[in-house]
């Protein structure tokens, strides 16, 4: 059915993508993009942020810093694809980054 590596054959496994590593990858594309929006309403505003662009920002922290505690608890399962829970923690921790980014130029 399958071909891989000139053989035929069907490819059994037992791994599955784990929930958590899901949920991860979504927390950690709602902090991606909740800074990427805020920085861009931030430049058309002409450098002017509103006080709740700064509550986004930390909502973001807030959801990325989870997002990489749940990627790590995805990662610790065993017979999983990676995948998942290993995008969720690389989107989280670029989420974290970029924050502090932020609030390093802001200083």
């Amino acid at each position: 059915m399958f071909k891989r590596f000139n053989k035929e054959g069907y490819i059994f496994t037992d791994k599955k993508n784990p929930h958590l590593g899901i949920m991860s990858t979504i927390l950690g594309l709602i902090a991606v993009v909740s800074v990427v929006a805020t920085v861009y309403f931030t430049y058309l505003d002409k450098g002017v942020a509103p006080m709740q662009y700064g509550m986004v920002i930390f909502l973001s922290v807030l959801y990325a810093v989870i997002g990489i505690v749940i990627g790590i608890r995805a990662l610790l399962k065993k017979d999983i694809f990676r995948f998942f829970p290993v995008l969720g923690i690389v989107l989280n921790v670029i989420a974290v980054c970029g924050s502090g980014f932020i609030l390093y130029l802001g200083l």
